[in-house]
Protein backbone atom coordinates (compact mmCIF):
# COMPACT_ATOMS: atom_id res chain seq x y z
CA UNK A 1 0.00 0.00 0.00
CA UNK A 2 2.86 2.40 0.82
CA UNK A 3 4.58 1.66 -2.50
CA UNK A 4 1.30 2.37 -4.26
CA UNK A 5 1.10 5.79 -2.61
CA UNK A 6 4.69 6.57 -3.57
CA UNK A 7 4.02 5.87 -7.21
CA UNK A 8 0.81 7.89 -7.00
CA UNK A 9 2.87 10.98 -6.12
CA UNK A 10 4.85 10.62 -9.38
CA UNK A 11 1.65 10.15 -11.36
CA UNK A 12 -0.24 13.02 -9.77
CA UNK A 13 -0.64 14.82 -13.07
CA UNK A 14 -3.05 12.10 -14.23
CA UNK A 15 -5.13 12.17 -11.06
CA UNK A 16 -7.30 14.64 -9.23
CA UNK A 17 -5.35 17.23 -7.28
CA UNK A 18 -6.84 16.08 -3.97
CA UNK A 19 -5.26 12.64 -4.38
CA UNK A 20 -1.83 14.22 -4.94
CA UNK A 21 -2.18 16.29 -1.75
CA UNK A 22 -3.45 13.36 0.31
CA UNK A 23 -1.01 10.71 -0.92
CA UNK A 24 2.18 12.80 -0.85
CA UNK A 25 1.37 14.13 2.61
CA UNK A 26 0.59 10.63 3.82
CA UNK A 27 3.78 9.21 2.36
CA UNK A 28 5.86 11.55 4.48
CA UNK A 29 4.88 9.43 7.49
CA UNK A 30 6.63 6.20 8.36
CA UNK A 31 5.46 3.05 6.67
CA UNK A 32 4.32 1.57 9.97
CA UNK A 33 2.27 4.63 10.93
CA UNK A 34 0.61 4.88 7.54
CA UNK A 35 -0.29 1.21 7.29
CA UNK A 36 -2.79 1.23 10.16
CA UNK A 37 -4.59 4.21 8.71
CA UNK A 38 -5.47 2.13 5.68
CA UNK A 39 -7.82 -0.01 7.78
CA UNK A 40 -10.50 2.65 7.59
CA UNK A 41 -13.22 1.02 5.48
CA UNK A 42 -13.91 4.15 3.51
CA UNK A 43 -10.30 4.34 2.30
CA UNK A 44 -10.77 1.08 0.46
CA UNK A 45 -13.53 2.80 -1.45
CA UNK A 46 -11.17 5.71 -2.20
CA UNK A 47 -8.62 3.30 -3.67
CA UNK A 48 -11.23 2.01 -6.05
CA UNK A 49 -12.28 5.51 -7.05
CA UNK A 50 -8.71 6.39 -8.05
CA UNK A 51 -8.77 3.69 -10.73
CA UNK A 52 -12.15 4.80 -12.08
CA UNK A 53 -12.44 6.98 -15.15
CA UNK A 54 -14.88 9.44 -13.56
CA UNK A 55 -13.61 10.93 -10.28
CA UNK A 56 -16.00 11.40 -7.34
CA UNK A 57 -17.02 14.94 -6.28
CA UNK A 58 -14.26 17.03 -4.74
CA UNK A 59 -16.33 17.55 -1.56
CA UNK A 60 -16.41 13.80 -0.89
CA UNK A 61 -12.64 13.63 -1.26
CA UNK A 62 -12.22 16.45 1.23
CA UNK A 63 -14.36 14.56 3.78
CA UNK A 64 -12.16 11.48 3.39
CA UNK A 65 -9.05 13.62 3.74
CA UNK A 66 -10.40 15.04 7.03
CA UNK A 67 -10.73 11.54 8.47
CA UNK A 68 -7.21 10.61 7.41
CA UNK A 69 -5.75 13.87 8.77
CA UNK A 70 -7.33 13.28 12.18
CA UNK A 71 -6.00 9.73 12.34
CA UNK A 72 -2.54 10.91 11.32
CA UNK A 73 -2.45 13.51 14.11
CA UNK A 74 -3.57 10.91 16.64
CA UNK A 75 -0.77 8.63 15.51
CA UNK A 76 1.86 11.38 15.65
CA UNK A 77 0.87 13.35 18.72
CA UNK A 78 -1.41 11.39 21.06
CA UNK A 79 -0.04 11.09 24.59
CA UNK A 80 0.51 7.33 24.40
CA UNK A 81 1.28 4.77 21.73
CA UNK A 82 -1.81 2.99 20.49
CA UNK A 83 -1.78 -0.77 20.00
CA UNK A 84 -3.23 -2.24 16.80
CA UNK A 85 -6.37 -3.17 18.74
CA UNK A 86 -6.61 0.38 20.10
CA UNK A 87 -6.38 1.77 16.59
CA UNK A 88 -8.98 -0.62 15.24
CA UNK A 89 -11.35 0.26 18.07
CA UNK A 90 -10.77 3.98 17.49
CA UNK A 91 -11.77 3.69 13.84
CA UNK A 92 -14.86 1.63 14.69
CA UNK A 93 -15.95 4.13 17.32
CA UNK A 94 -15.41 7.03 14.92
CA UNK A 95 -17.71 5.33 12.43
CA UNK A 96 -20.35 4.45 15.02
CA UNK A 97 -20.20 7.90 16.58
CA UNK A 98 -21.11 9.46 13.26
CA UNK A 99 -23.81 6.92 12.46
CA UNK A 100 -25.43 7.41 15.87
CA UNK A 101 -25.77 11.11 15.10
CA UNK A 102 -27.78 10.23 12.00
CA UNK A 103 -30.21 8.11 14.02
CA UNK A 104 -29.99 5.69 16.98
CA UNK A 105 -30.52 2.61 14.82
CA UNK A 106 -27.73 2.87 12.25
CA UNK A 107 -24.61 0.99 13.30
CA UNK A 108 -21.27 -0.43 12.16
CA UNK A 109 -20.54 -4.09 13.03
CA UNK A 110 -17.06 -5.52 13.34
CA UNK A 111 -16.62 -9.25 12.74
CA UNK A 112 -17.56 -10.39 16.27
CA UNK A 113 -20.52 -8.01 16.48
CA UNK A 114 -21.78 -9.13 13.07
CA UNK A 115 -21.67 -12.76 14.19
CA UNK A 116 -23.68 -11.90 17.32
CA UNK A 117 -26.18 -9.89 15.26
CA UNK A 118 -26.69 -12.78 12.85
CA UNK A 119 -27.12 -15.16 15.80
CA UNK A 120 -29.86 -13.03 17.35
CA UNK A 121 -31.66 -12.65 14.04
CA UNK A 122 -31.55 -16.32 13.15
CA UNK A 123 -32.67 -17.35 16.64
CA UNK A 124 -30.08 -20.10 17.15
CA UNK A 125 -26.37 -20.58 17.84
CA UNK A 126 -23.86 -23.25 18.80
CA UNK A 127 -23.06 -23.53 22.51
CA UNK A 128 -24.33 -24.95 25.79
CA UNK A 129 -27.27 -22.66 26.61
CA UNK A 130 -26.39 -20.28 29.44
CA UNK A 131 -27.10 -16.60 29.94
CA UNK A 132 -24.02 -14.94 31.45
CA UNK A 133 -23.66 -11.90 33.66
CA UNK A 134 -20.98 -10.13 35.69
CA UNK A 135 -21.20 -10.04 39.49
CA UNK A 136 -19.43 -6.91 40.80
CA UNK A 137 -18.60 -8.81 43.99
CA UNK A 138 -16.60 -11.47 42.14
CA UNK A 139 -13.83 -11.66 39.53
CA UNK A 140 -15.50 -14.73 37.98
CA UNK A 141 -18.30 -14.74 35.36
CA UNK A 142 -21.68 -15.74 36.70
CA UNK A 143 -24.51 -17.79 35.21
CA UNK A 144 -27.64 -15.66 35.12
CA UNK A 145 -29.75 -18.62 34.05
CA UNK A 146 -29.59 -21.86 32.07
CA UNK A 147 -31.90 -22.01 29.06
CA UNK A 148 -34.41 -24.88 29.46
CA UNK A 149 -33.84 -27.85 27.18
CA UNK A 150 -30.15 -27.10 26.55
CA UNK A 151 -26.98 -29.02 27.54
CA UNK A 152 -26.34 -26.63 30.44
CA UNK A 153 -29.88 -27.06 31.77
CA UNK A 154 -29.82 -30.84 31.44
CA UNK A 155 -26.38 -31.07 33.10
CA UNK A 156 -27.60 -29.25 36.19
CA UNK A 157 -26.02 -25.80 35.70
CA UNK A 158 -27.84 -23.43 38.05
CA UNK A 159 -28.63 -19.75 38.14
CA UNK A 160 -25.98 -18.12 40.33
CA UNK A 161 -23.19 -20.58 39.49
CA UNK A 162 -19.74 -19.07 39.04
CA UNK A 163 -17.63 -20.33 36.13
CA UNK A 164 -14.10 -20.77 37.55
CA UNK A 165 -12.53 -22.38 34.48
CA UNK A 166 -13.46 -23.26 30.92
CA UNK A 167 -11.47 -26.23 29.58
CA UNK A 168 -8.94 -25.66 32.40
CA UNK A 169 -8.45 -22.03 31.37
CA UNK A 170 -9.00 -19.72 34.40
CA UNK A 171 -11.78 -17.21 33.91
CA UNK A 172 -10.98 -14.69 36.64
CA UNK A 173 -11.24 -11.19 35.15
CA UNK A 174 -12.19 -12.69 31.77
CA UNK A 175 -14.57 -10.52 29.80
CA UNK A 176 -18.02 -11.99 29.21
CA UNK A 177 -17.59 -11.78 25.43
CA UNK A 178 -14.27 -13.62 25.66
CA UNK A 179 -15.87 -16.37 27.73
CA UNK A 180 -18.63 -16.74 25.15
CA UNK A 181 -16.02 -17.29 22.45
CA UNK A 182 -14.44 -20.08 24.54
CA UNK A 183 -17.82 -21.69 25.19
CA UNK A 184 -19.00 -21.63 21.59
CA UNK A 185 -17.82 -24.35 19.24
CA UNK A 186 -18.82 -26.99 16.80
CA UNK A 187 -21.98 -28.87 17.83
CA UNK A 188 -21.16 -32.30 19.20
CA UNK A 189 -17.80 -31.32 20.70
CA UNK A 190 -17.08 -31.56 24.43
CA UNK A 191 -16.58 -28.70 26.87
CA UNK A 192 -15.61 -28.78 30.54
CA UNK A 193 -16.77 -26.03 32.90
CA UNK A 194 -15.46 -25.76 36.45
CA UNK A 195 -18.33 -24.50 38.59
CA UNK A 196 -18.42 -22.96 42.05
CA UNK A 197 -21.75 -22.65 43.82
CA UNK A 198 -22.84 -21.33 47.17
CA UNK A 199 -22.84 -24.25 49.62
CA UNK A 200 -20.34 -26.34 47.64
CA UNK A 201 -17.32 -27.61 49.54
CA UNK A 202 -15.13 -27.39 46.40
CA UNK A 203 -15.52 -26.49 42.70
CA UNK A 204 -17.01 -29.14 40.43
CA UNK A 205 -16.07 -30.06 36.85
CA UNK A 206 -19.07 -30.52 34.55
CA UNK A 207 -18.61 -31.98 31.07
CA UNK A 208 -21.09 -30.80 28.45
CA UNK A 209 -21.59 -31.45 24.75
CA UNK A 210 -22.13 -28.40 22.59
CA UNK A 211 -25.35 -28.22 20.58
CA UNK A 212 -27.34 -25.83 18.43
CA UNK A 213 -29.09 -23.53 20.90
CA UNK A 214 -32.46 -22.23 19.84
CA UNK A 215 -33.68 -18.94 21.27
CA UNK A 216 -37.45 -19.09 21.72
CA UNK A 217 -39.15 -15.69 21.43
CA UNK A 218 -42.57 -16.90 22.63
CA UNK A 219 -43.38 -17.44 26.29
CA UNK A 220 -46.51 -18.00 28.32
CA UNK A 221 -48.19 -16.68 31.44
CA UNK A 222 -46.13 -18.72 33.91
CA UNK A 223 -43.74 -21.65 33.87
CA UNK A 224 -45.19 -25.09 34.41
CA UNK A 225 -44.27 -25.90 38.04
CA UNK A 226 -43.48 -29.55 37.28
CA UNK A 227 -41.46 -28.79 34.13
CA UNK A 228 -39.98 -25.28 33.89
CA UNK A 229 -39.10 -25.88 30.23
CA UNK A 230 -42.84 -25.68 29.45
CA UNK A 231 -45.34 -22.86 29.83
CA UNK A 232 -48.84 -22.51 31.21
CA UNK A 233 -50.86 -20.36 28.81
CA UNK A 234 -54.04 -19.48 30.74
CA UNK A 235 -53.85 -16.27 32.77
CA UNK A 236 -57.47 -16.75 33.85
CA UNK A 237 -58.40 -20.43 34.07
CA UNK A 238 -62.08 -19.86 34.85
CA UNK A 239 -62.77 -17.42 32.03
CA UNK A 240 -60.29 -19.17 29.71
CA UNK A 241 -58.19 -16.13 28.88
CA UNK A 242 -54.80 -17.06 27.45
CA UNK A 243 -51.64 -14.97 27.49
CA UNK A 244 -48.90 -15.33 24.89
CA UNK A 245 -45.80 -13.25 25.58
CA UNK A 246 -43.83 -12.27 22.50
CA UNK A 247 -40.25 -11.20 23.25
CA UNK A 248 -38.89 -10.62 19.74
CA UNK A 249 -39.25 -11.35 16.03
CA UNK A 250 -36.75 -13.93 14.78
CA UNK A 251 -37.14 -16.45 11.98
CA UNK A 252 -39.39 -18.84 13.93
CA UNK A 253 -41.63 -16.35 15.71
CA UNK A 254 -44.76 -16.86 13.60
CA UNK A 255 -44.57 -20.65 14.00
CA UNK A 256 -44.12 -20.39 17.77
CA UNK A 257 -46.99 -17.91 18.11
CA UNK A 258 -49.26 -20.20 16.10
CA UNK A 259 -48.28 -23.27 18.13
CA UNK A 260 -48.83 -21.42 21.40
CA UNK A 261 -52.27 -20.14 20.42
CA UNK A 262 -53.37 -23.54 19.14
CA UNK A 263 -52.20 -25.16 22.38
CA UNK A 264 -54.06 -22.53 24.40
CA UNK A 265 -57.20 -23.27 22.38
CA UNK A 266 -56.82 -26.96 23.19
CA UNK A 267 -56.84 -25.92 26.83
CA UNK A 268 -60.10 -24.06 26.21
CA UNK A 269 -58.92 -20.49 25.53
CA UNK A 270 -61.72 -18.21 24.39
CA UNK A 271 -59.89 -14.90 24.61
CA UNK A 272 -56.27 -13.99 23.96
CA UNK A 273 -53.77 -11.47 25.28
CA UNK A 274 -50.76 -10.90 23.05
CA UNK A 275 -48.21 -9.33 25.38
CA UNK A 276 -45.53 -7.38 23.50
CA UNK A 277 -44.31 -5.18 26.32
CA UNK A 278 -40.55 -4.55 26.14
CA UNK A 279 -40.44 -6.25 22.73
CA UNK A 280 -37.65 -4.51 20.78
CA UNK A 281 -38.76 -5.83 17.39
CA UNK A 282 -36.85 -7.83 14.80
CA UNK A 283 -37.59 -9.08 11.31
CA UNK A 284 -40.17 -7.23 9.22
CA UNK A 285 -41.18 -10.47 7.49
CA UNK A 286 -42.10 -11.92 10.88
CA UNK A 287 -44.08 -8.85 11.90
CA UNK A 288 -46.13 -9.29 8.73
CA UNK A 289 -46.48 -13.05 9.28
CA UNK A 290 -47.62 -12.69 12.91
CA UNK A 291 -50.14 -10.00 11.96
CA UNK A 292 -51.43 -12.22 9.16
CA UNK A 293 -52.10 -15.04 11.64
CA UNK A 294 -54.96 -13.00 13.12
CA UNK A 295 -56.25 -11.23 9.99
CA UNK A 296 -57.95 -12.64 6.91
CA UNK A 297 -57.98 -9.37 4.97
CA UNK A 298 -56.88 -5.74 5.22
CA UNK A 299 -53.60 -3.86 5.06
CA UNK A 300 -50.78 -4.67 7.49
CA UNK A 301 -48.06 -2.09 6.84
CA UNK A 302 -46.62 0.08 4.07
CA UNK A 303 -43.67 2.36 3.44
CA UNK A 304 -43.76 6.13 3.14
CA UNK A 305 -41.16 8.80 2.57
CA UNK A 306 -38.50 9.62 5.15
CA UNK A 307 -41.02 11.30 7.42
CA UNK A 308 -43.89 8.98 6.58
CA UNK A 309 -45.86 11.79 4.91
CA UNK A 310 -49.13 10.67 3.47
CA UNK A 311 -49.00 12.90 0.41
CA UNK A 312 -46.38 10.65 -1.15
CA UNK A 313 -47.54 7.33 -2.51
CA UNK A 314 -46.28 4.25 -0.60
CA UNK A 315 -43.46 2.40 -2.30
CA UNK A 316 -44.22 -1.01 -0.76
CA UNK A 317 -47.15 -2.52 1.11
CA UNK A 318 -48.24 -5.80 2.69
CA UNK A 319 -51.76 -7.11 3.19
CA UNK A 320 -53.31 -10.06 5.00
CA UNK A 321 -54.14 -13.28 3.16
CA UNK A 322 -57.46 -15.08 3.47
CA UNK A 323 -55.98 -18.45 4.37
CA UNK A 324 -54.03 -19.42 7.50
CA UNK A 325 -55.96 -17.25 9.98
CA UNK A 326 -56.16 -18.61 13.54
CA UNK A 327 -58.21 -17.87 16.66
CA UNK A 328 -61.49 -17.42 14.82
CA UNK A 329 -64.25 -16.36 14.55
CA UNK A 330 -63.07 -12.92 15.60
CA UNK A 331 -66.46 -11.88 16.93
CA UNK A 332 -66.33 -14.73 19.45
CA UNK A 333 -62.58 -14.72 20.13
CA UNK A 334 -61.72 -11.27 21.51
CA UNK A 335 -58.10 -10.17 21.58
CA UNK A 336 -56.00 -7.63 23.48
CA UNK A 337 -52.48 -6.47 22.65
CA UNK A 338 -50.32 -5.13 25.49
CA UNK A 339 -47.64 -2.54 24.71
CA UNK A 340 -45.51 -0.20 26.77
CA UNK A 341 -43.00 2.54 26.08
CA UNK A 342 -40.32 -0.07 25.25
CA UNK A 343 -42.39 -1.86 22.59
CA UNK A 344 -40.69 -1.01 19.32
CA UNK A 345 -40.28 -1.74 15.62
CA UNK A 346 -41.88 -5.03 14.57
CA UNK A 347 -44.03 -5.12 17.71
CA UNK A 348 -45.46 -1.71 16.76
CA UNK A 349 -46.25 -2.95 13.25
CA UNK A 350 -48.22 -5.88 14.69
CA UNK A 351 -50.03 -3.72 17.27
CA UNK A 352 -50.98 -1.10 14.67
CA UNK A 353 -52.16 -3.73 12.17
CA UNK A 354 -54.43 -5.41 14.70
CA UNK A 355 -55.66 -2.06 16.01
CA UNK A 356 -56.41 -0.45 12.65
CA UNK A 357 -58.16 -3.60 11.41
CA UNK A 358 -60.26 -3.69 14.62
CA UNK A 359 -59.01 -7.16 15.54
CA UNK A 360 -57.58 -6.28 18.95
CA UNK A 361 -57.83 -3.64 21.65
CA UNK A 362 -54.51 -1.99 22.50
CA UNK A 363 -53.91 -1.58 26.25
CA UNK A 364 -50.95 -0.14 28.16
CA UNK A 365 -48.70 2.77 27.27
CA UNK A 366 -47.79 4.58 24.08
CA UNK A 367 -45.15 2.54 22.27
CA UNK A 368 -41.56 3.59 21.62
CA UNK A 369 -41.93 4.93 18.08
CA UNK A 370 -39.30 2.98 16.16
CA UNK A 371 -41.10 2.86 12.83
CA UNK A 372 -38.06 2.63 10.61
CA UNK A 373 -36.44 -0.31 8.88
CA UNK A 374 -32.74 -1.00 8.65
CA UNK A 375 -30.84 -2.93 6.02
CA UNK A 376 -27.45 -4.54 6.58
CA UNK A 377 -24.79 -3.93 3.91
CA UNK A 378 -21.76 -6.22 4.02
CA UNK A 379 -18.26 -4.75 3.97
CA UNK A 380 -14.79 -6.30 3.75
CA UNK A 381 -16.04 -9.44 1.97
CA UNK A 382 -18.68 -10.07 4.60
CA UNK A 383 -16.35 -9.78 7.61
CA UNK A 384 -17.99 -6.55 8.75
CA UNK A 385 -21.15 -4.65 7.90
CA UNK A 386 -23.01 -1.40 8.28
CA UNK A 387 -26.67 -1.26 9.29
CA UNK A 388 -28.45 1.79 7.88
CA UNK A 389 -31.95 3.20 8.18
CA UNK A 390 -33.44 3.09 4.70
CA UNK A 391 -37.23 3.36 5.10
CA UNK A 392 -40.02 4.25 7.52
CA UNK A 393 -43.34 2.52 8.03
CA UNK A 394 -46.98 3.58 7.99
CA UNK A 395 -49.91 1.90 9.75
CA UNK A 396 -52.84 0.53 7.69
CA UNK A 397 -54.58 3.89 8.24
CA UNK A 398 -51.53 5.73 6.92
CA UNK A 399 -50.32 7.01 10.27
CA UNK A 400 -46.63 7.52 10.95
CA UNK A 401 -45.00 5.17 13.47
CA UNK A 402 -41.48 6.57 13.64
CA UNK A 403 -40.44 9.07 16.30
CA UNK A 404 -37.62 11.30 15.09
CA UNK A 405 -35.20 13.00 17.49
CA UNK A 406 -37.11 16.27 17.10
CA UNK A 407 -40.59 14.72 17.43
CA UNK A 408 -42.89 16.23 20.07
CA UNK A 409 -45.31 14.43 22.36
CA UNK A 410 -48.23 15.89 20.40
CA UNK A 411 -46.86 14.62 17.07
CA UNK A 412 -48.00 11.48 15.31
CA UNK A 413 -45.72 8.55 16.20
CA UNK A 414 -45.84 5.18 17.92
CA UNK A 415 -48.97 3.19 18.72
CA UNK A 416 -51.34 4.64 21.28
CA UNK A 417 -53.66 2.54 23.44
CA UNK A 418 -57.32 2.65 22.52
CA UNK A 419 -59.42 5.34 24.18
CA UNK A 420 -59.87 4.57 27.86
CA UNK A 421 -57.14 1.90 27.92
CA UNK A 422 -54.05 4.00 28.60
CA UNK A 423 -52.59 2.70 31.88
CA UNK A 424 -50.19 5.11 33.59
CA UNK A 425 -47.49 3.43 35.68
CA UNK A 426 -45.41 4.91 38.46
CA UNK A 427 -41.64 4.37 38.53
CA UNK A 428 -42.17 1.90 41.36
CA UNK A 429 -44.71 -0.06 39.34
CA UNK A 430 -42.32 -0.19 36.39
CA UNK A 431 -39.57 -1.57 38.59
CA UNK A 432 -41.92 -4.14 40.12
CA UNK A 433 -42.96 -5.29 36.64
CA UNK A 434 -39.35 -5.57 35.50
CA UNK A 435 -38.45 -7.66 38.56
CA UNK A 436 -41.51 -9.86 38.07
CA UNK A 437 -40.60 -10.65 34.45
CA UNK A 438 -36.98 -11.26 35.40
CA UNK A 439 -38.04 -13.69 38.12
CA UNK A 440 -40.42 -15.38 35.69
CA UNK A 441 -37.81 -15.81 32.96
CA UNK A 442 -34.77 -16.73 35.05
CA UNK A 443 -35.32 -20.17 36.49
CA UNK A 444 -33.14 -21.81 39.07
CA UNK A 445 -32.41 -24.86 36.94
CA UNK A 446 -33.66 -28.35 36.20
CA UNK A 447 -35.72 -29.77 39.07
CA UNK A 448 -33.87 -32.38 41.13
CA UNK A 449 -30.44 -31.37 39.83
CA UNK A 450 -29.42 -28.88 42.52
CA UNK A 451 -26.40 -30.08 44.50
CA UNK A 452 -25.20 -28.60 47.80
CA UNK A 453 -27.71 -25.77 47.50
CA UNK A 454 -27.98 -23.57 50.59
CA UNK A 455 -30.97 -24.18 52.84
CA UNK A 456 -33.62 -21.41 53.02
CA UNK A 457 -33.02 -18.88 55.74
CA UNK A 458 -35.45 -19.12 58.68
CA UNK A 459 -36.52 -15.50 58.26
CA UNK A 460 -37.31 -15.89 54.53
CA UNK A 461 -40.89 -14.83 53.88
CA UNK A 462 -42.95 -15.68 50.79
CA UNK A 463 -43.41 -12.79 48.40
CA UNK A 464 -46.96 -11.51 47.93
CA UNK A 465 -48.58 -12.29 44.59
CA UNK A 466 -47.60 -9.70 42.01
CA UNK A 467 -50.39 -7.52 40.60
CA UNK A 468 -49.79 -6.29 37.07
CA UNK A 469 -51.88 -3.12 36.45
CA UNK A 470 -51.79 -3.39 32.65
CA UNK A 471 -52.62 -7.10 32.67
CA UNK A 472 -55.43 -6.52 35.17
CA UNK A 473 -56.94 -3.93 32.81
CA UNK A 474 -56.75 -6.43 29.94
CA UNK A 475 -58.37 -9.22 31.95
CA UNK A 476 -61.17 -6.92 33.07
CA UNK A 477 -61.85 -5.86 29.48
CA UNK A 478 -61.84 -9.41 28.10
CA UNK A 479 -64.12 -10.72 30.84
CA UNK A 480 -66.65 -8.14 29.74
CA UNK A 481 -66.23 -9.11 26.10
CA UNK A 482 -66.65 -12.79 26.94
CA UNK A 483 -69.89 -12.09 28.76
CA UNK A 484 -71.24 -10.76 25.49
CA UNK A 485 -70.56 -14.12 23.82
CA UNK A 486 -71.63 -16.30 26.73
CA UNK A 487 -68.37 -16.97 28.57
CA UNK A 488 -67.92 -18.82 31.84
CA UNK A 489 -68.68 -16.99 35.11
CA UNK A 490 -66.05 -14.55 36.27
CA UNK A 491 -63.62 -15.63 38.97
CA UNK A 492 -60.29 -14.21 40.06
CA UNK A 493 -57.40 -15.51 37.96
CA UNK A 494 -54.45 -17.27 39.48
CA UNK A 495 -51.47 -14.95 39.59
CA UNK A 496 -47.82 -15.83 39.09
CA UNK A 497 -45.79 -15.45 42.26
Amino acid sequence: AVDFLASACHRADTMASWWYRFSCKGFSMSRGNLAWLLIVPVLAVVGLVVTATAPAPEKDYELVRTIVDVLAEVDRNYVRELTPDDKKKLVEEMINGGLEKLDPHSQYFNEDELTLFDTQTEGQFGGIGVLLTKDPRSVFPKVEAPIPGTPAYDAGIQSGDYIIKVNDKPTDNMRTEELRLHIKGKPGTALVLTIAREGMTKPEDITLTRAIIEIHPVKGFARNPTDPSKWDWLADTQNKIALVRLMGFSEKTDKEVKDAVLQAEKEGARALILDMRDNPGGLLSQAVAVSDLFLNDGAIVSTGDKRGKEEKAPRRSWSAKLDGTIFEPAAQRPMVVLVNRSSASASEIVAAALQDNHRATIIGERSYGKGSVQKVFNLNQGKSAVKLTTEVWLTPQGKNIHRWPDSKEADEWGVKPDAGFDVKLTDTQRQEYFQHIRDLDIIRGKPGMVKDAPAPKPDDKPKPAYKDPILEKALEHLRGKLKEVGAAPVKQPRMAA
